[in-house]
């Protein structure tokens, strides 16, 4: 599995939970990083800077830049100048995810009615005003996108809701679909990641524990893809899913050693 020339990680769940660093993780970077290999890491979260993730893989022991994360965010920001220029946006979603956007120049709404577009990402305060405000500013015509459709966040005391209940919340009030995601498994995404390491999708492999993001991103978009059981997906959930991923892994640690789906670990 080092024929690659670039390696893309997802964070939680593949290369930590929590503020641990996964056994062997660390040291699988630091190696291929050692070989010359590209790496970068993606991250579907939304709660928290590039920078913080910058400090907590440095932390951790993996020293990056931060042209090495990319978050819905960034995708996101970009997605809304070339798509929705001068728009005004509503955002649920929390105060980091706003302040970046608000940095990179995006309009923020104040009231439904003056609102072209509603932005949903993961807010752990979500809360009736939200979806009040959304929902009337979708039925008078804005154009509503998510930043990422993760269900649930692996966390070490065990998973947390995540972006998927504020989606939901917002779809069946309404009645009708988010417009486009941002994040995995996006090939927006994708083409910001490659973009970034200046590769094609075949000389990359993709690792992560999400089948339905993950996994299948990387499938689209023609990337080997690493299937790891350190987070939310277990190995028997790959039995029963149309999404199968080129390895399953015990963890980032046998990158150097990862064996076909299927075979005993």
């Amino acid at each position: 599995m080092q024929q690659y020339s670039g390696y893309i990680f997802d964070l939680d769940g593949t290369i930590y939970l929590g503020n641990e660093a996964i056994d062997g993780a660390v040291d699988t970077i630091n190696y291929l990083l050692g070989l010359g290999k590209k790496v970068l890491f993606l991250t579907n979260k939304t709660i928290e800077s590039r920078q913080h993730y910058c400090r907590k893989l440095t932390s951790l022991g993996i020293p990056v830049q931060l042209n090495a994360i990319l978050s819905p965010s960034v995708v996101t920001v970009h997605y809304l100048k070339r798509n929705h220029p001068q728009a005004k946006v509503y955002v649920i979603g929390e105060d980091i995810l706003k302040r970046e956007l608000s940095e990179q120049g995006i309009l923020f709404a104040d009231k439904p009615e003056e609102t072209d577009v509603i932005v949903i990402s993961w807010d752990r305060e979500f809360h009736y005003s939200h979806l009040n405000f959304a929902y009337k500013a979708i039925k008078r015509g804005a154009a509503v996108i998510a930043t990422h459709p993760d269900r649930t966040c692996p966390m070490p005391g065990g998973d947390v809701p995540d972006c998927g209940g504020m989606i939901g919340a917002v779809e069946g009030t309404t009645g009708m679909k988010v417009d486009i995601i941002m994040g995995k498994p996006s090939l927006l995404t994708v083409e910001a990641a490659l973009d970034v390491l200046q590769l094609e999708a075949k000389d990359c492999l993709m690792t992560g524990d999400r089948l339905e993001t993950d996994i299948r991103m990387g499938n689209e978009a023609g990337m080997s893809t690493a299937l790891v059981l350190t987070g939310v997906t277990r190995r028997e959930d790959i039995g029963t899913s149309e999404i199968k991923p080129t390895y399953v892994l015990q963890s980032v640690h046998h990158i150097g050693s990862g064996r076909m789906i299927g075979s005993a670990e």
